[in-house]
């Protein structure tokens, strides 16, 4: 870094110091923040009085005598040693370094309700915290420090492990569901506290889309079909709804016999669903078609933000959580005609551009034809029970293995998206 030297104390510019640190005036005052500090030096324009450690700066919340700041030719200059005290870097004559950030050591304490875990940094890093599944993981970018693991005397943190993850260290442990998570910085000159509570005697803020986990939404659409005697659409999905609910999955379904959901209002809970489902009879006047298909969304969603992070493009947090790509309906696709077969029931699987709610739908979404209301021999098996019955119970049981495994795979969900 080129300095300066003025009466035996070494200076630096404004603009040696802006990739490392963010400089502002006012007021006679210069504003310095970095490294997780920040720091307050009053801009004295006589140089010899400025490099005298009569002046008082705030280096974070302490007020100290030391070296401020000052102009030479017009540009502002900052003390190196003020600087390197109040950030926590390393200085003598002539040299200025700034150390790579290292964990100094860890601490615990248990308490009634709530555990604490102190991590004490040599500078401040980029702390991220998170659930996955049953723990909590909190990511330190860029520390060094020892993998290792740390038995503490809580009884809601009983144990620590910290492992390296890339050029990260992460530390986890285990979270109840009673338990709730809070992560904060406590930053003096020359070091950091990482602090983490966790119990119940902390407040539970998860992220809402973490309950997409353990609480999915199915939604089955049977659309009306006139002029084929019962409504036979409405019957497979009011059975395949109750043995989903009677198994613990949360079902909607959009209309009865009486009432019909409004297009929007049933958009609405299509855009919230992890599984949709619409059921329905083909019927295309003249065409010579029969027998039981199964449709897939082809081409881009309605909404950008979910065709966005199909693309890669955006990655909000726990984004698979809201928006799944085209496998995943495929996914479900051969789950239900799998299930379909061993009924006794031969499905075709066929893609589709025509269907809004299939479009808006951001996560598995399926149009079951339950076979053609111009079929004679189709209108007849839909006439028999046993019929309905096997397809309302494939159409169960497929759901139900695809988010069981879904539930799985994302127990372990990072922010970022990845197990």
């Amino acid at each position: 870094m080129q300095s300066v030297t003025l009466f035996g104390a070494e200076y630096a510019s404004v603009d040696a110091v802006r990739s490392l640190l963010s400089v502002t005036e006012d007021g006679g005052i210069v504003r310095v923040t970095g490294l997780g500090h920040t720091l307050l030096l009053p801009i004295d324009e006589d140089q010899q009085r400025a490099t005298t450690d009569f002046n008082t700066v705030q280096l974070d919340t302490t007020r100290v005598q030391a070296r401020t700041a000052t102009y030479v030719n017009g540009t502002l200059h900052l003390p190196l040693d003020t600087l390197a005290r109040g950030l926590g870097a390393q200085y003598r004559a002539g040299s200025f370094t700034v150390p790579a950030p290292s964990l100094v050591g860890v601490s615990s304490r248990a308490g009634k309700d709530t555990d604490r875990l102190v991590l004490d940094l040599n500078r401040d890093v980029e702390v991220l915290d998170e659930q996955r599944g049953g723990n909590a993981v909190v990511t330190l970018r860029g520390l060094k420090g020892e993998a290792r693991k740390y038995t503490t005397r809580g009884a809601f943190v009983p144990s620590v492990t910290l492992a390296r993850s890339g050029e990260d260290l992460t530390l986890t442990f285990p979270l109840t569901a009673a338990s709730g998570l809070r992560v904060f910085k406590v930053v003096r000159p020359g070091s950091v506290r990482v602090v983490v509570d966790a119990g119940p005697g902390v407040p539970r803020t998860n992220p809402e889309l973490l309950g997409r986990v353990t609480r999915p939404l199915v939604l089955l659409d049977p659309l009306t079909v006139q002029g084929v005697g019962r409504d036979i659409t409405l019957e497979v999905a009011r059975r395949a709804a109750l043995l989903m609910t009677q198994a613990g999955w949360q079902v909607k379904v959009t209309r009865d016999s009486a009432n019909t959901m409004k297009l929007d209002d049933k958009l609405v809970l299509t855009r919230q669903s992890d599984v949709y489902i619409a059921l329905d009879l083909g019927r295309l006047p003249g065409a010579k078609r029969s027998g039981v298909t199964v449709y897939e969304q082809a081409g881009r969603s309605s909404a950008q933000l979910v065709n966005a992070v199909r693309t890669g493009s955006a990655k909000p947090p726990y984004a698979v959580l809201a928006v799944g790509n085209g496998g995943n309906s495929r996914k479900l696709s051969e789950l239900l005609r799998g299930e379909l077969k061993g009924g006794g029931v031969t499905a075709s699987a066929e893609n589709t551009t025509r269907i809004l709610t299939l479009r808006e739908a951001p996560q598995a979404a399926l149009l079951m034809e339950l076979g053609w209301a111009n079929n004679a021999e189709d209108l007849a098996k839909l006439g028999v029970d046993d019929r309905l019955d096997v397809m309302a119970v494939s159409l169960a049981r497929s759901v139900a293995t695809y988010l069981t495994a879904r539930a799985n795979n994302n127990a372990n969900l990072s922010a970022g998206g990845t197990p």
